[in-house]
């Protein structure tokens, strides 16, 4: 299922209809500030599984991370970091960063990384901020990789369905998408480190 949602004025009705999927565990492709990326609700265990699956990796081999709405939602995901870092997160979110964050007791374990840690992120797209504020839960988000050998990520969504279309149960088309992932943040020691290069200086 192909679904067009308008990028800068998301229709509600659309978003309900998405976040209904997810609701009901089902798996979806969607727009971002960087990559389009492949999400379900973080809890459950089955679209969480399936996802795996389907990029062909092992769960405890996997680098998936949760999309929040807001910082509200993202302090319920997390726990024990500075004033600091508090800082940093406000200056660079929304933005094309994902975090690295202590997980807390909210996070299920099968997403925790090593080291009870877990990626967070807060896109500067409005499309996948409604629905994860219309689901009221965060979402699972893994890139979108492209078979090609020098285009890395695939940024047209009508070519994902093509190719995701029986794996996934809706492809979001938001309009073209780009092909630079995310910074990747460590803010688990006292000072933060940068550990993948991506779009976005962030300010430390």
């Amino acid at each position: 299922m192909l679904i067009k949602i308008h990028p800068e004025n998301p229709d509600p009705r659309k978003i309900k209809k998405v976040a209904g999927i997810l609701d009901d565990g089902g798996v979806i492709i969607y727009p971002t500030d960087t990559v389009y990326g492949m999400g379900c609700d973080i809890f459950n265990s089955k679209a969480v599984e399936r996802i795996a699956r389907i990029k062909g990796i092992r769960m405890k081999d996997h680098d998936f991370s949760l999309i929040c709405h807001d910082f509200t939602h993202l302090s319920n995901y997390t726990k024990h970091f500075s004033n600091s870092i508090f800082k940093m997160l406000k200056k660079n979110l929304p933005g094309p960063f994902t975090f690295i964050l202590p997980a807390s007791g909210s996070v299920p374990r099968l997403l925790q990384r090593k080291k009870k840690t877990v990626g967070i992120r807060i896109p500067d797209n409005p499309i996948i901020l409604k629905i994860v504020t219309e689901l009221n839960r965060p979402i699972l988000t893994t890139s979108i990789y492209d078979d090609d050998e020098v285009v890395e990520y695939t940024t047209d969504p009508e070519l994902i369905h093509e190719k995701f279309e029986k794996l996934v149960d809706a492809v979001i088309d938001g309009g073209f998408g780009g092909n630079v992932p995310s910074t990747v943040i460590d803010c688990t020691n006292e000072e933060p480190a940068i550990i993948r290069e991506g779009k976005g200086v962030p300010e430390l």
